[in-house]
């Protein structure tokens, strides 16, 4: 029956609606949810075994395994997602090393968290509300702005309405997500294309001139290839 503890132990169905409610950034709050899940769980599990309650049935073994993977994941560490495997228009730090991983950028030795997240929105706020290199010529907004608290930022970058837009986006122009969280020495960082395989270099380019932008002022950058 559902008691107070319903809440803190949600079920496999109650994590994904509350999942489901949240932003595109999966942080700490869902992670403390999965963990708490986790620990009911194993807790209830040890409790029917020492009463005698025999082997653990299997859909509890998997929940358990489930649990366990998120933990161990981008999830837990409340950073950026990793792109899809074999995704052609997506870049992330918290992919594996290959062709959709971009290294974080890491600030100067010496410089405080403050200046790099201050170093961080000039290069974000500076990049051209009518895009640059045949790209993001629909402007850019910020979407989620946590720089300052959170040390997270969420922007999105339309496209001109040109003939790929009129044909297969209804006229309307495509939009792409940049995400950073910043950490301790540096700064993980997604750009990625929300419909369509092919996103026509446009993250290789918008990523590109953040990283030159910021290697301008010092932050160690790398430039990405396109996919």
């Amino acid at each position: 029956s559902a008691g107070p503890l319903a809440f803190f132990c949600p079920t496999p169905l109650r994590l994904r609606q509350l999942h489901s409610k949240m932003p595109a950034r999966r942080g700490s709050l869902l992670g403390a949810l999965v963990a708490g899940a986790a620990l009911c769980q194993t807790s209830s599990w040890l409790s029917a075994f020492a009463a005698g309650g025999g082997p653990v049935p299997r859909r509890e073994l998997i929940f358990g395994a489930t649990t366990s993977a998120l933990l161990a994941g981008p999830l837990a560490a409340g950073a950026v997602e990793a792109c899809k495997d074999g995704a052609n228009n997506c870049y992330s730090s918290a992919s594996q090393p290959g062709r959709n991983f971009v290294a974080p950028w890491s600030w100067p030795v010496g410089t405080s968290k403050g200046d790099a997240i201050k170093a961080l929105r000039e290069v974000l706020e500076a990049y051209p509300k009518e895009g640059q290199g045949d790209v993001d010529q629909g402007g850019w907004s910020l979407a989620v702005d946590e720089l300052a608290t959170k040390g997270y930022a969420r922007l999105e970058y339309l496209s001109g309405i040109g003939n790929f837009a009129r044909f297969f986006n209804g006229g309307k122009p495509f939009v792409d997500d940049l995400e950073v969280s910043v950490g301790d020495s540096s700064v993980s960082v997604r750009s990625s294309s929300r419909v369509g395989d092919s996103d026509m270099a446009v993250n290789t380019k918008r990523l590109n001139y953040l990283a030159k932008s910021l290697a301008a002022k010092g932050w160690t950058t790398t430039q990405v290839a396109a996919l």
